[in-house]
């Protein structure tokens, strides 16, 4: 009898041990305070309480690797795909099922597996010098390899994630031979080495060192917004270009976010996924760090749709992760550095 009882006693313990907690555990590379807003309605709307931990995306891959099979991990959120690729190369995600997500979120913004799903989109916009460019004669990138735009272009590294992405997403649409040609052909039309961010490429924009620059819509967006008058200053003297679907359409990446491969709160992390793909989160991406919303019904506002709308190239995103490798070994053989 007393055996029983100790036994019965330790299965409860144990039960309990798995049993899920009202929380979930967010191991995040983005830092905005419009993050902490949206942990904060969650938690309202649901009582599941949200536990953070911070860090640069490889950081933070290289944690939950460590942590292994004890990992309190359940979520996992980045910025571009193929910071998310990485993550599910890297064994830290697992798959996931949501009827929901898979109805309001296009599959070109999801892993074709299952791992990851987008949440909010970012536009690599062409950024131009108002006074020395008509924004008629902007097609689209593939153009911008043409003799034309000879030392007029300013852009970052190749190091940055950002450029590996759009040149993987050429290379799924046009094949990696030509993308090499025109890759080849917009270096040489730089006016500059490429160096800073995508901020430093508008002000180069604006300051008349270059014509045009490569960016993200939302670095246009914050100046744009600044309380600073010089930032306010740079916005006013350029656009910004979205190429329409006859020149190839806009390449867009995103924000997004998987569940990590030993979650302990499953069931939390895909409720929390899909409220994140809820309206009111959507339009919290939106207001308040200026991300198109991943949902088409979702109303866009201020800054965002003073940019109007735009023409995706309709490349799953989950490409620019398999295509990274062939994408960073292409820049580097055609020097830009």
């Amino acid at each position: 009898m007393v055996f029983r009882f100790i036994l019965f006693a330790f299965s409860l313990i144990l039960l309990s041990s798995c049993a899920e907690k009202d929380e979930v555990n967010i191991y995040s590379s983005r830092h905005y305070d419009t993050d902490m807003q949206l942990y904060d309605n969650f938690t309202e709307q649901t009582g599941i309480h949200i536990n953070l931990i911070e860090g640069t995306s490889d950081e933070l891959i290289e944690r939950i690797r460590n942590e292994g099979i004890n990992s309190p991990a359940d979520i996992v959120i980045t910025v571009d795909a193929g910071r998310l690729w990485r993550a599910k190369e890297a064994g830290i995600l697992q798959q996931h099922e949501s009827e929901y997500l898979d109805s309001v979120i296009k599959p070109e913004l999801r892993d074709t597996e299952g791992y990851w799903v987008g949440l909010s989109e970012r536009v690599r916009g062409i950024v131009y010098n108002r006074e020395r460019v008509n924004s008629d004669d902007l097609r689209g990138y593939w153009e911008l390899a043409e003799p034309e735009w000879e030392g007029r272009i300013c852009v970052r590294s190749s190091n940055n994630i950002y450029n590996q992405s759009l040149v993987a997403s050429l290379i799924e649409s046009r094949g990696e031979e030509a993308v090499e040609e025109w890759a080849a052909g917009l270096v040489n039309n730089f006016a500059r080495s490429p160096q800073g961010g995508d901020t430093d490429q508008i002000k180069a924009v604006a300051a008349g060192l270059c014509d045009v620059a490569l960016a993200n819509h939302y670095y246009l967006a914050r100046l744009m917004q600044s309380t600073q008058q010089q930032d306010r200053e740079v916005a006013e003297k350029v656009g910004i270009y979205f190429p329409a679907s006859e020149f190839g359409g806009v390449h867009v990446n995103i924000s997004g976010a998987g569940i990590a491969a030993n979650s302990p709160n499953r069931e939390n992390a895909v409720q929390f996924l899909e409220y994140l793909a809820t309206e009111d989160a959507q339009l919290l991406f939106a207001v308040g760090n200026n991300e198109f919303p991943a949902l088409d019904n979702v109303e866009i506002p201020g800054v965002l749709g003073e940019f109007g709308k735009y023409e995706s190239d309709a490349v799953n995103v989950a490409s620019y992760g398999t295509n990274n490798p062939a994408a960073i070994r292409l820049m580097d053989r055609v020097g830009w550095r």
